[in-house]
């Protein structure tokens, strides 16, 4: 369950928006987009063969829309003073980060851009319906998964259980104790098969090597001597 959400602009400003209490005017009514978003499934057909062969598949930009309540005390905020702190969030075009706290202590975050903000002005009850789109459409967990080990020379291997529910790489980082000229890393996933990364590079003692495998960000970064 969701307990709270935290948005930030670009500029390092935040908004807290509370889901049990109205202490700053602001009521988060509703919430859509935060189930796994549709698969777009691409197949190729053929003459004088039933049905179709598989080809590809991705997922679609995530589409999340907020339906923020406007209740002002009026001693001190009016509606208009209210829809103003939300225009500095969330005006059309302008990125976003998004911070989901959960009551089970978990924290995640999203990116995205705001499509629109619409503030029904001859209304009862103000409100602001907000349309965001994170074109990355996973949520990413804030506290890493760190597993602290050393090389070997035999075959040796360890098991990563990974929580999450999409596809994902790596960060792998070797702090040296010793001069070296090449490694190789053996991954072995859940269909047995075994695939190698090889590398090979003059690598110093204490250098601190990274490398990415996350899809999107993949690199590896050498530093040495604070360079």
């Amino acid at each position: 369950m969701i307990t709270k959400v935290e948005a930030r602009s670009v500029t390092g400003l935040l908004l807290v928006l509370p889901l049990d209490e109205v202490s700053n005017g602001f009521v988060i009514q509703d919430i859509l987009g935060l189930d796994p978003v549709k698969g777009t499934i691409i197949s190729s057909s053929f003459a004088q063969v039933d049905g179709s062969q598989y080809q590809s598949s991705r997922r679609e930009n995530r589409n999340i829309l907020m339906k923020i309540g406007l209740e002002p005390d009026f001693s001190t905020t009016t509606v208009r003073d209210l829809r103003k702190i939300l225009y500095s969030f969330f005006m059309p075009k302008s990125e976003i980060n998004l911070r989901f706290f959960m009551s089970d202590g978990l924290t995640i975050d999203i990116n995205g851009r705001i499509e629109s903000c619409d503030t029904p002005l001859f209304v009862k009850e103000p409100r602001v319906d907000i349309s965001i789109i994170c074109f990355d459409p996973d949520f990413k967990e804030l506290a890493p998964e760190i597993i602290e080990d050393t090389t070997v020379s035999d075959s040796s291997e360890f098991l990563i259980e990974y929580e999450g529910t999409v596809e994902t790489g790596i960060i792998f980082v070797l702090s040296l104790n010793r001069a070296l000229t090449e490694f190789t890393i053996y991954h072995r996933p859940p269909d047995n098969v075994i695939r190698t990364l090889d590398f090979a590079a003059s690598l110093e003692d204490e250098d601190v090597l990274t490398i990415n495998t996350v899809v999107g960000s993949k690199a590896i970064t050498l530093l040495r001597d604070s360079t």
